[in-house]
């Protein structure tokens, strides 16, 4: 989390804006309101803390509390879910774990969550935890916190992970400024012991946060593990090291290799995975915040500020450079399509208006594989009307995909006109994108999640039209779109 007083100021400043919100406006449908990606009724949202799976329930922080039987549809606990917190002190991003054996003395079973305290005051920021006796929907300050002080302006946003070969927990802080990882070790989740850092490595242009560390397998193969450490950096962008931990030290199986991002787009940053404590979880999931730090306070929704991605199944493929991070979406998706519209057909040049989609009003996925064996230019213009639009283009020579927003709306958003591109490469002559569109943000996963493109838009009123273009003739497209469901439809009701 990037710490500033003004971050704090902005917060106090929404909730003042939220009670003044029109009487008239519907409650989960505002304009720019995602339908199927989380947001909170009523409030500012960031880094996703403490995902957990435990008893059937997810839960999740930020650090308001929402639990999912499903991974879509969220019910708000609260919006404050850590009592007793000293007086002008701030919870900033953590994590949550539970406590199986009582290792804390709370009881079996116990959540603990571990965060970063902000002393408004001094700007230090230290580590502390706080422990829940109602299956994690309210959290008692421990009494003799901070647990790890360091005397730090730049200290934060602790994950916690088991250790189990060595019977303990293993905590994961960010040293921002120096663009380090430090590892520490406890047994009883109160006394902490420092164990190494790790970095400056890859990207280490401004600052780290929000680390996070998990183990998949390489290829599906249960024999061949990986950890993977993951950094949010530059208060912008993720970026990922594979390698391994001996229960001390992360060690990248290539110290020297080129940074590797975990999104290619404009809006993910500090993404976390779900602990699995039921052991039931068929893949590895983890949810981000779909924001950069350059714009996310003044962005210009009325309901609150800030949403998290959809639910992203994670895995570890081999290539020719090694092992790299596939990110796939959540599959349960699928269940909010609608009535599919499709067609398979070569493009005329110049641009073709998908009349069909104007009804799903800006609230649909898209699969659509494109032939690339025709040198060609395709694109793809979402939120279109009224000279705006964002910009979806695949060059079948160059092989890059580029999302263009530069004009994608009349609202004038500091630091926001910006273009992303990356490298993809044809798999058989064919790449395949699956773009989910939400109202006010875009998701999409090119060949299987190889490459993953995220960022907000916030288009006009009348912005939403679809239409597909080519630069020359010949290109054939399969495409398929469909409508989805509102996740909010229970609270419409």
């Amino acid at each position: 989390m990037h710490s500033s007083l003004k971050k704090i100021s902005f917060v106090f400043a929404a909730i003042l804006q939220f009670m003044t919100v029109n009487a008239d406006e519907s409650l989960y449908n505002e304009h720019w309101r995602p339908q199927y990606h989380f947001t909170p009724a009523h409030r500012w949202v960031g880094d996703p803390c403490g995902l957990v799976h435990f008893n059937g329930k997810f839960h999740a922080y930020s650090w308001g509390a929402a639990e999912s039987d499903d991974l879509l549809h969220w019910t708000e606990i609260n919006d404050n879910a850590i009592k007793g917190l000293p007086e002008k002190t701030a919870p900033f991003t953590g994590s949550v774990v539970v406590d199986r054996h009582d290792s804390a003395g709370y009881g079996k079973d116990t959540f603990i969550a571990a965060f970063t305290s902000f002393d408004e005051q001094s700007k230090k920021q230290s580590q502390s935890i706080a422990f829940s006796l109602d299956e994690g929907r309210t959290f008692r300050y421990y009494d003799l916190n901070p647990v790890i002080d360091i005397w730090s302006t730049e200290f934060r946003d602790p994950t916690v992970i088991r250790d189990e070969k060595n019977s303990r927990w293993i905590m994961l802080v960010a040293k921002a400024l120096e663009k380090k990882v430090s590892f520490y070790g406890s047994s009883d989740l109160k006394h902490w012991e420092w164990l190494s850092d790790f970095g400056p490595a890859g990207d280490s242009e401004k600052s780290w946060e929000c680390p996070d560390m998990f183990r998949l397998p390489v290829d599906g193969n249960p024999d061949e593990m990986k950890w993977v450490l993951l950094v949010s950096v530059n208060w912008s962008r993720e970026q990922y090291f594979v390698g391994e931990f001996d229960g001390t030290r992360f060690i990248p199986d290539d110290m020297d290799c080129p940074p590797q991002y975990v999104d290619a787009g404009l809006d993910y940053y500090a993404s976390r995975t779900f602990q699995d404590y039921d052991h039931t979880l068929p893949e590895t999931y983890t949810i981000g915040w779909v924001s950069t730090w350059d714009y996310a306070q003044h962005v210009p929704t009325t309901y609150g500020k800030g949403v998290w991605s959809l639910p992203r199944a994670l895995k570890l493929k081999m290539t020719d450079n090694g092992p790299i991070l596939y990110q796939q979406p959540y599959e349960f998706a699928k269940k909010l399509r609608g009535k599919v519209y499709g067609f398979n057909k070569k493009l005329r040049p110049g641009v073709t208006p998908l009349k069909e989609m104007t009804t799903m009003d800006n609230s649909y996925e898209i699969c659509m594989t494109i032939d690339t064996e025709t040198d060609n230019t395709i694109g793809l213009n979402i939120y279109a009307g009224q000279g705006h639009k964002v910009v979806l283009t695949y060059d079948t020579q160059s092989h890059t995909l580029l999302l263009d927003r530069t004009n994608s709306t009349g609202t004038d958003i500091p630091k926001f006109s910006r273009i992303a591109y990356s490298k993809v490469e044809p798999v058989d002559g064919k790449i395949e994108l699956n773009i989910f569109v939400d109202k006010s943000l875009i998701e999409i996963f090119a060949n299987g999640g190889e490459t993953v493109m995220t960022a907000l838009a916030f288009p006009d009123a009348t912005d939403n039209k679809v239409e597909l273009s080519a630069l020359n003739p010949g290109t054939k497209v399969e495409f398929k779109a469909y409508p989805m469901k509102s996740v909010w439809q229970k609270e419409l009701d």
